[in-house]
């Protein structure tokens, strides 16, 4: 039951110290100014709105901390999702949305009680960075509008529409709109480079929109695109439900929960590398579940675990997950009393917030690491990223995978030995010639190593076309067999079924537990008259020279 107990839970129960609480509040608030920008930014690059982002941060980062499995995962809004939430937005409307990110929530629960938390060890990295690059591509595309000043109408959802529009209107770029853009840039990058303990992004915008305000520039800011935002207590909203809706919004959702989950924990694990805690998996897919369903419910976008905010708790002295439920109420607090004052905030800078996290994301230095990996793993990366860039996220992650999972199986079935040589990796520590010397007349040995499973199975019917004469017991050895699987133990059936057909008998030598237990229900299931086996290659050729005398 542990694996299943929010973490809040046991660090009360070894005992919460003062110390730990003024430690967990000044990270909650250090917390609180990061996310507050990153938050308005991604609520709007997602198609939604800065206050719906905001909403997401305070109710899912509350929830995620306070019922996830992580001690100091910090959970809102990220980059990682704005393609999916622009899509569905898009073409379901916000009311879609909201469907979608309950949706995806239900299926975050389910798949942390299936214990499925295990499952992200086995994402091929050059896939994540495939389609993080190319999310990390999307987003700053979506923001050139706003650091130019240009008014494009009706914003194409397609990367190359998207492009044809920006040309056809960089002549009507605003100077004062990009003067703002690039100041926030450089502020940015001032304090990321030299001064990186202080909230670069909450600074950059605090400056942008003072400059703003006391030079009176007419630009565009957050007041003139989202005029209804405003302070307020969040109410419940329940979004319209039909089973036409919920058969178009549950793909999204899935993807939605996968990108989730595969975010929460990477997330996770990243920060139990900082820290030296450990997390629960599958505790924390329920608590990403739970808050997705809540944020959906009241309103808010997708959320999940966030890797800048969480190592930014770590940094600032977070030692529990009161931290970030405290990040949670002083953004609570925030909106309740300052809401009003986001409202000058330059689209320009946001836009530059969103170009220094687009670039955070790629990890320009793991993209152009993984290009020199084998030719395998940079395919499934450009793959991945064109595909996420100019066809869709679903798409990419879909094909990144299977082609993973067929090149692994590749790999996999070329790894299996199977030989008629009789080698010392077996035991044997003499020439082979000496050791074939010692086999009994009408006796023929194999051997296998690797696991037989379907990517290498129909190798195993073809043994006998290996033999010269045909022998009167086959003997197979298994030592180096960890595992078989059901396709496996049919190709094995049928080699059988070929010796009985040829009136040889058949010896498995050295099987493993788990491919023994296949093999002896194959055997009382088909009623294997003439298989035997033994525990060593030594038995097995006593008893084939027992055999070979009976026959006599």
């Amino acid at each position: 039951m542990l694996r299943f107990t929010p973490k809040i839970i046991s660090v009360l129960k070894e005992g919460y110290s003062f110390a730990d609480l003024r430690s967990d509040m000044l990270a909650g608030i250090t917390v609180a100014i990061v996310a507050l920008p990153l938050a308005m930014a991604l609520g709007i690059a997602s198609g939604a709105s800065p206050g719906q982002g905001i909403i997401t941060a305070i109710i899912a980062g509350f929830l995620i901390s306070l019922l996830g499995g992580s001690r100091i995962q910090i959970g809102g809004p990220t980059g990682a999702f704005v393609v999916v939430v622009y899509g569905v937005i898009g073409q379901y409307g916000y009311d879609g949305l909201l469907l979608a990110t309950i949706l995806a929530g239900f299926i975050l629960i389910l798949a942390g009680y299936a214990r499925l938390g295990q499952l992200i060890k086995f994402m091929p990295q050059p896939v994540i960075t495939g389609f993080t690059s190319g999310i990390a591509v999307i987003i700053a595309s979506t923001q050139v509008n706003n650091f130019f000043g240009l008014q494009v109408d009706d914003l194409q959802a397609g990367f190359i529409e998207k492009w044809r529009s920006y040309f056809s209107l960089f002549y009507g770029m605003e100077y004062a709109t990009i003067s703002i853009g690039l100041m926030s840039l450089i502020t940015i990058f001032i304090f990321r480079r030299f001064i990186p303990w202080l909230p670069r992004y909450f600074i950059a915008l605090i400056l942008a929109s003072s400059v703003v305000f006391l030079f009176n520039l007419d630009v565009d800011t957050i007041g003139t695109h989202f005029s209804s935002i405003s302070a307020g207590v969040f109410t419940p909203i329940w979004p319209e439900i039909s089973f036409s809706k919920l058969q178009q919004v549950l793909p999204s959702a899935f993807i939605i929960a996968f990108l989730a989950g595969v975010e929460a924990l990477l997330s996770a694990v990243v920060a139990d590398g900082m820290t030296g805690f450990k997390h629960r998996p599958n505790q924390e897919l329920i608590g990403q579940g739970i808050a997705n369903c809540f944020s959906g419910f009241f309103g808010g976008i997708p959320a999940t675990g966030a890797i800048a905010r969480t190592a930014t708790n770590i940094t600032a002295g977070g030692k529990t997950p009161f931290a970030g439920i405290f990040h949670s109420l002083f953004l609570l607090i925030f909106v309740l009393f300052a809401a009003n004052s986001i409202k000058f905030i330059p689209m320009s800078a946001l836009a530059a917030v969103l170009f220094f996290v687009a670039w955070e994301m790629s990890e320009l230095h793991r993209f152009v690491r993984t290009m020199k990996f084998p030719g395998s793993d940079r395919i499934l990366l450009i793959m991945t990223f064109i595909l996420t860039i100019f066809v869709d996220l679903s798409v990419a992650i879909g094909v990144g995978v299977a082609l993973a999972s067929l090149l692994f199986v590749a790999r996999m079935s070329k790894s299996v030995e199977i030989s008629s040589d009789i080698k010392e990796n077996f035991g044997q520590s003499r020439k082979e010639e000496d050791q074939r010397e010692e086999l009994p007349k009408g006796v023929e040995v194999f051997w296998i190593a690797g696991p037989i499973f379907f990517g290498m199975a129909s190798d195993i019917p073809e043994l006998l076309k290996k033999i010269g004469e045909k022998p009167k017991i086959l003997v197979i050895r298994m030592r180096l067999v960890p595992f078989l699987d059901k396709t496996g133990a049919t190709a094995l059936a049928d080699l059988v079924k070929q010796c009985s057909s040829r009136r040889m008998e058949v010896i498995f030598s050295g099987l493993q537990s788990q491919p023994k237990n296949i093999l002896l229900r194959w055997h009382e299931k088909l009623k294997w008259d003439h298989v035997s086996y033994s525990i060593s290659y030594k038995n097995a050729l006593e008893l084939a020279k027992e055999k070979i005398i009976s026959l006599e």
